[in-house]
């Protein structure tokens, strides 16, 4: 009751405060018809169509609508070329609500700028258009318009379609198994911040936090922090499709460039520059990374904000430097002083000849062109004055952008064109689902990013992966879905698989004894939902650091049990049984083991020791 109280309490303040301010400041009102210059009825549709889209997917698609915070997402990723459900629904599918409330709110933020710059009016604003342009037409009444001119066709189908023609790209050209709807929301951004450039870095950075916060405070008005052990997980960074987010902006600021040029706009150098500069620092555009061997990550920290910087000087030649660059006048003077050395060029000799320099003939026509020419291929003119050489500067620019454009289009090609490997799991057990394969394995080879590192900084032949891998060769995934070191922290995990209208639940389960002085000795289990769990892994034995008796202690795995293994040092002879109940005991080659609150002690001639103890989990 109280946190309903609180979220009311929360949006009432806001809404009264933005009453308030509007009332007692114009600037609110006139504020408000601004939309109306550029959308229709002042709302910008396509943002809404597409908004509409992504969460009806995750509802409907993902069967979000189930179970909000567990959504199907191993289908909906983009996972081959040779996979086209997932490279058409990744870009509009989510992992999981945090995932798709953020996209979400980052995209209500900065898609309707850049609805804004391209408009729902042919030109872009309505003051160029007619008073009926609200009205709904056919696609061609007479008046000449063509349907892609039609306001409400713009609105609601032309930048819904190219919205989501970017999205597929974006899913086409990304490295990895991407999925969400970030790639898109950084191509609203480049999109809107080469028209806008201030007004897309406040919302982008100020107001998203706010409406971040805001949402936050409603849905939890009071929250409950405790502190508790995490399993091992990657850093934050290394959880972000950097190269699909740098994807989606220059898509967005190639098409914006294309926009600014067709409309003749030309923004304010400083401006572009701080805002991507601003952006890319924030949205994390400078966090290159790579994967390293046993769960380790490579972060390059230096070289990521040298590219970024470099990149942001790049795109504001691109789009708002000057179409020529003066050459620097040390050079300038230098060329200068080549040309006018003493002994004449045989091409100054001849349009000499060819003038008539030497004749004292009068000014013609013709001899003013072979005074152009000359000026030309020399670089003085008549009078000996060096003219200033000028270098091509936004052209330059505008071809720097379009490769990068195109590098971070090609990296992806070799990891999307993955196929698996018939036979990758034929000797391991393993819990079959449809056409899922779902194996528990330990230090197998990583088919998702093996054979397309960077040698000279990770030899990437030989990562491997540990914990529950789940893969299809007709979807063509590959995925680890649990780590080992996450399953040992928790003990225990779901996995959710399925497709477009169904989906599977299968369990994986740890146990494990730690063997004094020695490495965990643990089995995992398996199973579907509404199945028995079936044993598909045990690793090695671990012996006891002790001498007990004359005779070693291990501790062995055996098919789902447990045993105590006791060998004399002096026969050679060994006994085992196994472990027993809690509150329970068993002898075996002359000790007896007692079973007391997950401690198993060993009890002979009248000493009592502590030799294992069960693994425990969070």
């Amino acid at each position: 009751m109280l946190s309903a109280v609180l979220a009311i309490a929360v949006v009432g303040v806001l809404v009264g405060s933005v009453a308030v301010v509007t009332r007692i400041d114009p600037t609110g009102r006139r504020l408000r018809g601004i939309p109306r210059k550029r959308f229709v009825y002042g709302v910008p549709w396509g943002t809404v169509v597409v908004l509409t889209v992504v969460v009806a997917v995750y509802l409907f698609v993902q069967d979000g609508i189930s179970d909000l915070s567990d959504p199907v997402t191993i289908p909906f990723r983009a996972w081959s070329y040779f996979y086209p459900l997932g490279m058409v629904t990744s870009t509009v599918s989510h992992a999981s609500l945090g995932h798709l409330v953020g996209n979400v709110i980052a995209a209500i933020v900065v898609a309707p700028i850049a609805e804004y710059a391209w408009g729902h009016y042919p030109n872009g604003d309505r003051d160029d258009q007619s008073n009926d342009d609200e009205r709904v037409r056919p696609a061609n009444d007479g008046d000449g318009r063509s349907w892609l001119e039609t306001p409400w066709i713009r609105a609601l189908v032309v930048f819904p379609l190219v919205v989501f023609a970017v999205g597929i790209f974006t899913s086409l050209f990304a490295l990895g198994p991407v999925i969400g709807f970030s790639g898109v929301v950084f191509a609203f951004a480049g999109f809107a911040i080469v028209r806008y450039p201030i007004a897309t870095l406040i919302a982008t950075i100020g107001i998203q936090g706010a409406l971040v916060t805001i949402y936050n405070s409603v849905r939890r008005p009071i929250f409950v922090y405790v502190a508790q052990p995490r399993p091992p997980s990657a850093p934050s960074w290394a959880e972000v499709a950097i190269q699909s987010h740098a994807l989606g902006f220059f898509v967005g600021l190639v098409l914006g460039l294309v926009l600014l040029e067709r409309r003749g706009v030309r923004p304010s150098a400083f401006r572009i520059w701080i805002a991507v500069l601003l952006y890319a620092f924030s949205k994390g555009l400078w966090q290159i990374y790579w994967f390293g061997e046993g769960n380790s990550f490579l972060l390059f920290r230096g070289p990521g904000v040298v590219v970024v910087a470099t990149l942001a000087l790049v795109i504001t030649f691109a789009v708002a430097g000057p179409d020529t660059i003066p050459v620097p006048g040390r050079v300038d003077r230098a060329l200068g002083r080549i040309r006018r050395s003493d002994r004449p060029s045989t091409s100054e000799t001849l349009l000499e000849r060819l003038s008539g320099s030497g004749g004292g003939r009068d000014s013609h026509p013709s001899i003013d062109r072979l005074e152009r020419v000359r000026e030309i291929g020399t670089g003085v003119e008549s009078g000996g004055r060096l003219r200033r050489k000028r270098a091509d500067g936004r052209k330059g620019a505008v071809l720097v952008v379009a490769l990068v454009l195109a590098t971070l289009t090609g990296v992806a090609i070799p990891a999307n064109l993955l196929v698996l490997e018939g036979d990758a799991h034929s000797e391991r057990p393993t819990v079959e689902v449809e056409e899922y394969t779902v194996e528990y394995v330990e230090e197998a080879e990583n088919e998702l990013v093996s054979g397309i590192g960077i040698d000279a900084i990770e030899d990437d032949a030989g990562l491997t992966a540990s914990g529950v891998v789940v893969s299809s060769q007709e979807r063509h995934l590959w995925l680890e879905a649990v780590t080992s070191q996450h399953l040992a922290f928790s003990g225990s995990e779901r996995i959710t698989v399925g497709g477009v209208g169904w989906r599977e639940t299968v369990y994986v389960e740890r146990a494990g004894w730690e063997p004094v002085g020695n490495d965990t000795v643990y089995q995992v289990w398996l199973w579907q939902e509404g199945e028995s769990p079936r044993h598909v892994y045990e690793s090695d034995p671990g012996r006891v650091d002790a001498l007990i008796d004359g005779s070693t202690v291990t501790i062995e795995p055996d098919d789902g049990e447990f045993l105590l293994a006791v060998e004399s040092l002096e026969t050679g002879a060994v006994s085992t049984a196994a472990i027993p109940a809690a509150n329970e005991s068993v002898e075996t080659g002359g000790i007896t083991f007692e079973h007391d609150e997950g401690t198993i002690y060993a009890t002979s001639n009248g000493t009592e020791v502590a030799v294992a103890s069960a693994e425990t989990y969070s």
